[in-house]
């Protein structure tokens, strides 16, 4: 919930993940990068799946949910 001074209540924030745009459904400052556990201030929330319904804190992170084995040891 946007107000005149940002995103109120503090914690995490439950959000719905939407094509192009988000939506809180609970208020709170952050999320959590479901890859890397990091925490992502709602201010600078780039990154997300729709289909997954979960946030990421880097592109790196996106690549290593949708294309895992690209991260994994070769040998």
């Amino acid at each position: 919930m946007l107000n005149k001074f940002g995103f109120s209540g503090s914690g995490e924030a439950q959000v719905q993940y939407l094509d192009g745009d988000f939506r809180v459904i609970s208020p709170g400052t952050y999320v959590r990068c479901a890859v890397t556990g990091v925490q992502i201030p709602l201010d600078e929330l780039k990154y997300w799946s729709v289909d997954l319904k979960e946030p990421y804190a880097t592109p790196e992170a996106v690549l290593k949910r949708h294309h895992p084995e690209a991260f994994q040891p070769k040998g």
